[in-house]
């Protein structure tokens, strides 16, 4: 995983050199990203995604009073639809935190949801002790944007359980997954039983009679 990710990473730097003409971006990117988003990049992301597609780091928006702001990451697929991750490291954002800082980051949050981006804020000290929930708020996060990126061997039901299983940030019961598809506690089962032969749910609860599943990482 180490070296996979160093090789990514230093191809999608390069790439992003490369391509941007924002001198102030250029600049911020060459300085290196901070430690934060770069530890996010390494044990959340890259694990999950294997890719630093549509990934934009330093993203620059406009305030309130026409100044900039930078995004730790923008997450740009196409159609219009833009996501934005922010590292919410513990001292600035936490223990140093005065009204005027408390004010703006609220400001910055607000300016980015009315400007419709789907908005991740991820704490550092989640990163660190609790990785396997960062990667699950991730692939709920992508989910927003993945709706129709599922296997095509999948039947439809199939298919709206993986979408459905990515919103989701925990494991599920098979009722919610009824109640979703609309359809019966057997077909349900069934359903499930399908996907946990292709490997692609697992069982999070129960042993003779399965309670809850979740997303395969």
């Amino acid at each position: 995983m180490g070296r996979d990710f160093e090789e990514a990473y230093e191809e999608w730097m390069r790439v992003l050199l490369d391509k941007e003409t924002n001198p102030r971006v250029r600049s911020r990117i060459e300085q290196g990203l901070e430690h934060a988003t770069l530890e996010f990049l390494r044990v959340v992301w890259f694990p999950v995604m294997k890719n630093f597609n549509h990934l934009y780091p330093e993203w620059e928006v406009r305030d309130f009073h026409n100044g900039y702001r930078y995004l730790d990451l923008a997450y740009l697929p196409g159609n219009g639809v833009k996501g934005g991750i922010e590292i919410q490291g513990y001292g600035p954002h936490a223990r140093d935190l005065d009204v005027r800082r408390f004010k703006d980051l609220c400001w910055r949050h607000c300016l980015l949801t009315l400007d419709d981006w789907i908005f991740l804020p991820i704490a550092y000290l989640s990163i660190q002790d609790e990785p396997k929930q960062c990667q699950q708020l991730v692939l709920a996060f992508m989910g927003k944007f993945m709706a129709s990126d599922v296997s095509a061997s999948l039947n439809w039901l199939e298919a709206e359980t993986v979408r459905y299983a990515r919103r989701l940030v925990r494991p599920f019961a098979p009722s919610e997954l009824a109640a979703h598809l609309r359809i019966s506690d057997v077909q349900t089962r069934r359903v499930l039983r399908r996907l946990l032969e292709q490997q692609m749910v697992y069982v999070a609860s129960g042993t003779q009679r399965y309670r809850t599943y979740a997303l395969r990482l």
